[in-house]
């Protein structure tokens, strides 16, 4: 019933051979989860180690969506590699920021902005600015 509701969409492509821009459109819930997961852990098989998470078009993002983020960064850590979520939408980092998600997953502005921060050529930004 929700999935033909809120569709899911979900688009990779590889800035880098090592980098996986997931960009994600709809609601990422509990209906729509399983194909998110899906893409994540496609790419980590095809050897990605940095996901760069683009949730701009992400209305409504609820703990499933939250804790495959979680997942990924950590199977990425052990790699090692990073995941970065990209301008995500007001409730969304709301959401992000009030779990404390956005503490330990770093969150950037723009694509460029997380892809220096996997080259390390830009200090990470505080998390409390």
């Amino acid at each position: 019933m929700s999935i033909a509701q809120n569709p899911l969409s979900v688009e990779v492509t590889l800035p880098r051979e090592d980098v996986a821009l997931v960009t994600v459109e709809g609601h990422l819930d509990l209906d729509t989860a399983t194909e998110f997961q899906a893409h994540l852990a496609n790419q980590l098989h095809h050897g990605r180690r940095h996901f760069l998470i683009d949730l701009s078009a992400v209305p409504f993002m609820d703990s499933s969506g939250m804790n495959i983020i979680l997942r990924v960064y950590q199977e990425a850590r052990g790699l090692p590699g990073s995941v970065h979520v990209i301008n995500p939408t007001p409730p969304v980092r709301r959401v992000l920021d009030l779990t404390g998600v956005s503490l330990t997953v770093p969150v950037s502005a723009k694509v460029d902005e997380a892809l220096a921060l996997v080259d390390g050529t830009a200090p990470p930004k505080d998390a409390r600015d």
